[in-house]
């Protein structure tokens, strides 16, 4: 007779393993421990097979008789139900190794293998924000435009318009990676254009005024911060790199016999030579005093291991007086540019060269890195001369 609720709690345990039938096939088979297991019987293709449906009590009586019923529809169809579940468990999984997070992983292993350590530590600082907690664990093929969209309006909504943007150029990355790979067969970003909102381009501020520039230099060397923090300013003017440079430097990228900085690049680009003042010479000897026991010339506050952060310079230029409005960490490269053309009358391509933008001469051939070296040291020898010239002119 048909199983009730009753009688399967009160079926106790055996010596052996044993089973009390239900209706159609469906049977609970009650171990020597007590515990209850769900069975269908059935034959598919002249075979007898079993199916498992649950355990009770987390699977009712109620439902165990709906799962049966559904695999005498499949039955009926000629579906073998066993098959069926192997091939969803088959799909399921290969749904779990091509999600997102996986694929994103893959791609950053691969083919951002020779991008800076610092561009590396933005994508991914960016993806497990942003991206990762709303698509992350989603089969990166089930991944469709209005779900992109949806997480990119959330870091338009704090008002990170440019984040947004480069976060969907780097999910369109990830994409195009999955396509190469065979994992999906399109990239949904591509359905955004224009739906997010446009973002300007920003233009560091930047001093370009000569006799502006004085005050400022003059505000520099008298700033009462760290002396790392107060040299740092000083050649950050002096050789206006970029920032990540400037922090990042080390005492053995001081080429003392040279007289000049060598400044490694990511693979794949051109290291960079930056020929050294008389003026920089004596500030890096100074500093070495203070902070040549470590690797970085310029290092933070907590450790002699990691350079000053990337806001060090612009905080001390608020501390100076000067808003994000009127300079930049980032303007003293465009000051220089400016200045070296307009007021000094050096040729375009020596500043453009010592900015490490890829200049060509007038027959379209690359200037390498050591191409212009004697021009470029005269330059910067007379940069760094009428820095101190402004300077002097403004404190008298």
């Amino acid at each position: 007779m048909p199983l009730t609720d009753r009688s399967i709690k009160l079926a106790e345990p055996r010596d052996k393993t044993y089973k009390v039938s239900d209706s159609g096939g469906l049977y609970i088979e009650i171990n020597t421990k007590g515990a209850k297991y769900w069975r269908l019987k059935y034959r598919f293709a002249g075979k007898e097979k079993r199916l498992a449906l649950g355990v009770y009590p987390d699977v009712s009586l109620k439902t165990a008789r709906e799962k049966r019923d559904d695999a005498k529809r499949l039955l009926s169809n000629g579906v073998d139900p066993s098959e069926q579940r192997k091939e969803q468990k088959l799909a399921l999984k290969g749904y779990y190794d091509n999600t997102f997070a996986e694929v994103a992983h893959e791609w950053r292993t691969i083919k951002m293998s020779d991008r800076s350590p610092s561009y590396m530590v933005k994508v991914e600082s960016a993806l497990r924000r942003d991206v990762l907690p709303f698509i992350g664990d989603r089969n990166i093929s089930r991944i469709e435009a209005p779900d992109i969209l949806n997480l990119l309006r959330k870091i338009e909504a704090r008002g990170a318009i440019e984040t947004a943007h480069r976060t969907k150029m780097w999910i369109g990355q990830v994409f195009y990676f999955a396509i190469a790979t065979g994992r999906c067969k399109r990239n949904p970003t591509l359905d955004l254009k224009g739906a997010l909102t446009p973002h300007k381009t920003q233009h560091f501020a930047a001093i370009t005024d000569a006799s502006k520039v004085g005050k400022l230099m003059s505000d520099i060397y008298h700033y009462t911060g760290t002396p790392q923090v107060v040299a740092a300013m000083k050649c950050t003017a002096m050789w206006f790199l970029r920032q990540i440079e400037v922090r990042n430097l080390e005492w053995d990228q001081v080429k003392w016999d040279k007289e000049q900085l060598e400044i490694q690049a990511a693979k794949g680009g051109e290291d960079h030579i930056v020929p050294l003042s008389s003026q920089s010479i004596k500030i890096l000897k100074d500093l070495y005093v203070i902070t040549g026991h470590g690797k970085k010339v310029f290092p933070g506050a907590r450790s002699h291991e990691k350079g000053i952060s990337e806001n060090t310079v612009n905080a001390a230029l608020r501390n100076l007086g000067y808003s994000k409005e009127i300079m930049s960490a980032h303007g003293f490269r465009a000051m220089a540019r400016t200045l070296l053309e307009e007021e000094l009358e050096f040729d375009a391509v020596l500043p453009e060269r010592q900015l490490a933008h890829k200049v060509k001469d007038a027959l379209g051939r690359a200037y390498n890195r050591t191409q212009l070296l004697k021009a470029r040291r005269e330059m910067m020898q007379r940069w760094s001369d009428y820095l101190d010239e402004l300077r002097n002119e403004y404190e008298k």
